[in-house]
């Protein structure tokens, strides 16, 4: 039946002369399958129909469709640009002793690997979250958009009819069971774009929703994390920061006394959540997290705000889990459903330290990221269970020099003469006589001008300054421990924050519909790769009359159609 499919599939390509296909040639696997795809100009032809049906021919072609996947975890490493990857590889192995250049991270020893092009339909250098709702929707956005096609980010009124299914929402109407897991606060931009439809991000609670966009119609970010179990049962696992976000000004905060809540409506969305939930298990600490396992379901907020990087969360007073905990937790949930599981777990912080222009801290969360994925291979079977990772952007950390094999990558650099390496063992020189680090980065606050906070010179984090000098010139590093945890790197652009960066990041894959990863892809494929991989979730898609007659969804789902009261 396959085979009668595809050659009518093909068949019909050929015939449509007057619409030309832009989806890649066929590998001559016999799983791929070929879907029609209109030419169009850029960007202006670039509908949300479009994009979901360019997205799913790549996939197609690619032979996601022979795909049998019963579960799905895709792991976010938020802005783990390859220069992360590859210094936080070589970190981890000094860290055992080793050279250090040998080593691989966990995804690392996937066999699938890829490219994702990252950008946003409005900007060449993206931000999380477009790029995530590129990745959960399988259309690109807009900066800043949450869920929605593209638009305006100031815009509620537009926005409602532009809602886009998430696939978490899809599997929860499909009656697989769904988590989230994230370093970040459960309504930042990456968990967000997984449950939320938001034209502004920013958008995270009742405060900071205009009142213009209030008396439109739309919700903040929180409210919806609760409101999305329309589809089916909501996320049965929720695990990251952000209780403030969800707790009102009048509540204090279970771990820091002078702390409370971020509402002004007056809702607890926690004990919104419980009363849903009655027998389900909150957590704000380590030992309740511990003490929840058997829980039906389990919502745990561990920070007010993002969680603590790896390098500080031993030291956080109420104990607070590791990634791979927090994701060991979430299998060990989600896997008791027969029906099986998606799951999305987010390394958010190496984005946030990259950011801070500390480089010691994004290497040590990346590294973090590594053990949870370790975790989750551990925890499944590559025969029934897909395991995406990827990045949603770059950022502009520099790999420079020509250090010495093993030289310590937080380091600075020393060299046997540079490229010629014809001399002796040796800090490198730039052109004023001055050592410098492997690392650096192209702009943020690492700028080593004096400002408003912190004198000229190399800078110590947490650094966020408003204002900035001149610099005079470059510090001499050669006793400055560059090696140390709040070292920042230097950068050559003053800003308060460094920026992204706008080249492709990786996707690494193993388990069933791996295959189908490799090429360089728009990002928005990544979506399309877990439907098409994952039979419960095409044939839900296919159920309500999305997919063409080789069986590949093709047309853009409505997403009220998938809710339960509409079925």
């Amino acid at each position: 039946m396959q085979k009668t499919t595809f050659l009518s599939a093909a068949l019909s390509t050929l015939l449509l002369g007057a619409c030309a296909s832009t989806a890649p040639q066929s590998s001559g696997s016999a799983s791929a399958i070929i879907v029609d795809v209109p030419k169009v100009a850029h960007p202006e032809g670039e509908t949300p129909q479009w994009w979901y049906r360019d997205g799913a021919a790549r996939a197609a072609a690619n032979g996601a469709m022979a795909g049998k996947a019963k579960n799905v975890i895709l792991f976010l490493g938020d802005g783990m640009s390859l220069t992360t990857v590859a210094a936080a590889r070589i970190l981890e192995g000094q860290r055992q002793g080793n050279p250090g250049e040998e080593n691989l991270l966990s995804w690392e020893r996937f066999p699938a690997t890829a490219f994702s092009k990252t950008y946003n339909t409005d900007s060449q250098t993206p931000d999380s979250a477009g790029t995530m709702t590129a990745i959960t929707t399988g259309v690109k956005s807009h900066m800043g958009a949450i869920g929605v096609s593209a638009g305006s980010r100031s815009n509620c009124a537009d926005s409602l009819n532009k809602e886009l299914l998430t696939w978490l929402q899809l599997a929860d109407s499909a009656d697989m069971a769904t988590g989230i897991v994230s370093t970040a606060r459960l309504t930042h931009a990456t968990p967000a774009a997984t449950y939320a439809h938001s034209p502004e991000r920013n958008w995270e609670n009742d405060t900071d929703l205009p009142e213009a966009a209030k008396a439109a119609g739309c919700v903040d970010i929180a409210q919806q994390l609760l409101s999305t179990s329309r589809y089916g049962r909501g996320p049965l696992v929720a695990l990251g920061g952000g209780r403030g976000q969800f707790t009102t000004i009048n509540e204090q905060d279970p771990e820091y006394a002078d702390k409370v809540g971020l509402r002004l409506d007056g809702r607890n969305l926690v004990a919104e959540w419980q009363a849903a939930h009655p027998q389900g298990a909150y957590a704000w600490n380590a030992d309740q997290l511990k003490a929840a396992a058997n829980a039906p379901a389990l919502l745990g907020l561990f920070e007010p705000d993002h969680m603590q990087y790896e390098q500080d969360r031993a030291k956080d007073r109420a104990g607070e889990p590791s990634l791979a905990e927090l994701t060991r937790a979430a299998i060990a949930n989600l896997s008791r459903h027969k029906e099986g599981y998606v799951l999305m777990v987010e390394g958010a912080r190496i984005d946030h330290a990259n950011h801070s222009g500390n480089a010691a801290r994004a290497l040590g969360d990346t590294i973090a990221m590594s053990d949870a994925v370790k975790a989750a291979m551990d925890a499944t079977s590559a025969g029934d269970t897909l395991i995406i990772v990827t990045a949603d952007h770059s950022h502009t950390l520099n790999f420079v020099g020509y250090p010495a094999r093993g030289n310590a990558i937080l380091g600075k650099v020393k060299d046997k003469g540079g490229e010629d390496g014809m001399g002796a063992l040796d800090l490198a020189r730039d052109g004023m006589g001055m050592p410098y680090t492997t690392l650096s980065y192209a702009n943020g606050p690492g700028y080593t001008g004096a400002t408003n906070q912190q004198p000229a010179g190399p800078k110590k984090f947490p650094h966020g300054p408003s204002s900035f000098e001149a610099a005079n010139g470059r510090p001499d590093l050669t006793h400055v421990d560059t090696e140390h945890p709040d070292y920042m790197q230097e950068a050559l652009v003053p800003s308060k924050s460094e920026s992204h960066g706008g080249e492709d990041v990786g996707i690494w894959a193993r388990g069933p519909g791996s295959t189908a990863v490799r090429g360089t892809m728009e990002q928005n494929t990544i979506y399309h790769l877990i439907v098409q991989a994952t039979p419960r979730l095409r044939d839900r898609l296919c159920a309500l009359g999305t997919c063409d007659v080789a069986g590949v969804p093709v047309e853009l789902p409505q997403p009220k159609q998938f809710e339960r009261k509409a079925q």
